[in-house]
């Protein structure tokens, strides 16, 4: 199994821990299905009335969809399967309250579940960047998702700067990403403690606060996602070459600010 759940029913919390450490819990196939059937299932357990998403270890949150991935796709320029499309709470339409620790790399794909968090605790270790545009690929559906998280300018700096820069937690506390900057290794009890406030509160007020907040940006998000495919299309390198480019990457050559 690619997620690790614990449930803590005397709180009322359930933490899911992306567990893929070897592989900075980057999302396979199967892990995608994992984190579909699991939002799903939490649906139905009324113990569980908060959630965490993490990442195990201390290198990475996630890394995004994992490079070794086999996605088939329809062979046609009109229709594209996207297997993080479906990874999030809403998405699934789970609408118990989950906020996010983050430590460590949470980059690309990792948006898709960042974007369906209800907010960020971040350990100082966290780092926040896009690799898309390093790599010849367009970044339309994490741009899109985060659109609603950061400001306008912050996001496409990020998203357009791709592997040489990378946003510090410090900085993304100070543009609103991460809602609270925690001390060394405290991010996963700061959720927790988050988590475990609103599992303490009445659960259809809870519960209808989150459905509220999302619908606020539902409207904008179905209207902007429908364009990705085709952004998607026409700007995208060949899977060639954006294999020659990630092999060419170099390690360590980035800017943390």
């Amino acid at each position: 199994m690619s997620l690790e759940i614990g449930i803590d029913k005397d709180r009322g919390v359930a933490v899911v821990t992306l567990n893929r450490p070897d592989r900075l819990n980057a999302i396979d196939l199967g892990t995608a299905r994992e984190l579909t059937d699991a939002w799903r299932a939490f649906r139905f357990d009324d113990s569980v009335r908060a959630l965490v998403l993490t990442g195990a270890e201390a290198r990475a949150f996630c890394t995004g969809i994992d490079r070794d991935a086999v996605v088939p796709q329809p062979n046609s320029p009109y229709m594209q399967d996207d297997p993080l499309l479906g990874i999030g709470p809403k998405s699934n339409d789970l609408w118990k309250p989950v906020v996010a620790a983050v430590h460590g790399m949470a980059c690309g794909g990792a948006f898709y579940l960042l974007a369906e968090c209800d907010f960020l605790v971040a350990d100082p270790s966290a780092e926040f960047f896009d690799p898309h545009t390093a790599y010849g690929m367009v970044s339309a559906y994490e741009s899109m998702l985060m659109a609603t998280r950061m400001p306008a300018g912050e996001l496409a700096r990020m998203m357009l700067m791709g592997t040489a820069e990378r946003i510090s937690a410090r900085r993304a506390h100070e543009v609103g990403l991460v809602s609270e900057l925690t001390d060394s290794k405290k991010d996963l009890a700061a959720a927790v403690r988050c988590a475990s406030v609103l599992a303490g509160y009445p659960t259809a007020a809870v519960q209808g606060t989150v459905r509220a907040l999302w619908a606020a940006q539902e409207a904008a998000r179905a209207q902007v996602l429908g364009q990705a495919p085709h952004l998607i299309a026409l700007g995208n390198l060949a899977a060639e070459r954006q294999a020659e480019l990630f092999a060419a990457r170099r390690s360590g050559e980035y800017r943390v600010r």
